[in-house]
């Protein structure tokens, strides 16, 4: 699934395009992609004007003043602008004269026009805010950190503790800040707590400088390009490897159900 620096650079590129753009055409191409839609999505959204893009961690949203729509990448879904050949296009729309294409593969995102609480899609209410928000409060989620007694590893991927972050850039963070994975949360002070998040801020935004992190052809911008972050990275999926901090091999367990990649010598 795309996580925040992925869904970030989508958003910037729709920002680009589609800022202030009006809905001319819409066309749902398979009922998976608009799931949970009582209405049919074209009578919604056809003549709404989209007045900013937003995005809280991995979820990302088209403003339309008390509305918005709300749209969920899943493990493979792209927002291409453009005409495409993929096979795989699930919604197709035009904006002021520009297509829009939902491409998903796997059909696990969707699209969905809904209202909005307190200027987030009610789809997101409950989404913790996200370490690149100008408002985050580093200071108050490491306290709410320290407070569970879950694996630091699953806590990090706990939405409604901290947003954006997934297995990626989890694994990622925890390198930089010296934390084993399977590390206690409540057992970490509230220094290396907030170490830990400056941590993953620096590493999605270092993967946000790139492009995000492109493993196959599932992920691209909206211009189909991929990122090239994973040429930086230092723990995720580099089982076997040495660690670039003090030359130990990295292992690979299983932490919450997910695979986890750390250094046993430098991570504690």
């Amino acid at each position: 699934m795309p996580e925040l620096p992925e869904v970030e650079v989508v958003r910037r590129g729709l920002e680009a395009h589609v800022l202030d753009g009006v809905f001319e055409d819409v066309e749902v191409l398979h009922p998976r992609a608009n799931r949970g839609q009582d209405v049919p999505l074209a009578d919604l959204l056809v003549g709404a004007r989209i007045t900013a893009v937003r995005r809280r961690g991995k979820y990302l949203w088209l403003d339309l003043g008390e509305d918005a729509l709300y749209v969920h990448l899943g493990m493979s879904g792209q927002m291409l602008i453009g005409p495409t050949s993929s096979p795989h296009v699930r919604i197709r729309a035009r904006v002021s004269g520009r297509e829009l294409n939902f491409v998903d593969q796997r059909t696990f995102g969707r699209w969905l026009y809904t209202p909005q609480v307190a200027g987030v899609p009610v789809p997101v209410a409950h989404i913790a805010r996200d370490p690149l928000e100008a408002d985050f409060d580093r200071v108050a989620t490491a306290r709410l950190i320290r407070r569970k007694r879950s694996a630091i590893k699953a806590v990090l991927l706990n939405q409604e503790v901290v947003s954006g972050i997934g297995n990626i850039y989890a694994d990622e963070a925890l390198w930089q800040a010296g934390i084993a994975p399977t590390r206690r949360a409540s057992s970490l002070l509230q220094r290396e707590a907030v170490a830990l998040l400056d941590a993953a801020e620096d590493v999605m935004r270092r993967a946000l400088a790139e492009g995000g992190t492109s493993f196959d052809s599932l992920y691209v911008n909206v211009n189909g390009e991929s990122g090239y972050f994973s040429r930086s990275l230092n723990a995720y999926g580099r089982e076997g490897e040495p660690c670039r901090r003090c030359g130990t091999p990295l292992r690979r367990i299983v932490v919450g159900g997910r695979s986890s990649h750390y250094c046993p010598e430098c991570q504690h």
